[in-house]
């Protein structure tokens, strides 16, 4: 696999791609995934990468904020004007002249995880090289309905902890495969591809509704 380099002068007629790092806020040591985003997919197919990326179920609501607007499914959302995820394209954002541009992604509005999505730079797509492309990350991500960052760190606490007296009960909980510092590459590339290929260029959730 081949992964583009720094390259000041992009050919803009060469399909290109966003490298982004992802990491869920207010955690340490950082959850994180970096990845090559062609700049021609939508938000919607953004949502299924970092779902796919992450290992995220998708069993709750998330939305965008980009610059304030809100980007998401507006028939799931409460807020009054959420913009169509699927009919915005990362080509649309303007991140060039920024100097640290970031966007939010939030998931579980009750366990309210946030994802920073950092922009760091534009790169050349190789012809024949997979896209979406998932280059690096670290550590699993929190089981679902933990309860936000402080029920993980108690969760945590517990689960690292034999003398702990919700030890053995977190544990069965969570799954005897759990392992918080666990991350696989390649299974991970292997589950962002078949995301992407089941959402057919939107939300996965429409089609089998």
């Amino acid at each position: 696999m081949t992964i583009p380099d720094d390259n000041p002068s992009i050919d803009f007629d060469t399909p290109r791609a966003w490298r982004v790092t992802i990491a869920i806020a207010d955690i340490e040591p950082a959850i994180w995934r970096t990845l090559l985003v062609p700049e021609s997919f939508n938000f919607a197919q953004l949502h299924e990468i970092i779902q796919a990326a992450f290992g995220w179920t998708g069993a709750h609501l998330h939305h965008f904020i980009v610059g304030g607007l809100v980007v998401g499914a507006p028939e799931l959302d409460d807020y009054s004007r959420t913009f169509e995820a699927e009919d915005i394209p990362l080509s649309d954002l303007h991140l060039h002249a920024l100097d640290d541009p970031k966007i939010l992604y939030e998931y579980d509005f009750g366990d309210g995880w946030r994802h920073w999505i950092a922009f760091e730079r534009m790169v050349p797509m190789v012809k024949g090289e997979p896209y979406p492309q998932l280059v690096d990350g670290a550590r699993a991500r929190p089981p679902e309905d933990v309860g936000g960052t402080s029920g993980y760190q108690d969760f945590l606490e517990a689960w690292r902890d034999p003398r702990h007296e919700d030890h053995k009960a977190m544990h069965t909980w969570a799954g005897r495969d759990f392992d918080p510092e666990a991350f696989d590459i390649e299974k991970t590339q292997k589950a962002i591809k078949s995301a992407i290929r089941r959402c057919k260029g939107g939300y996965r959730f429409r089609l089998e509704d």
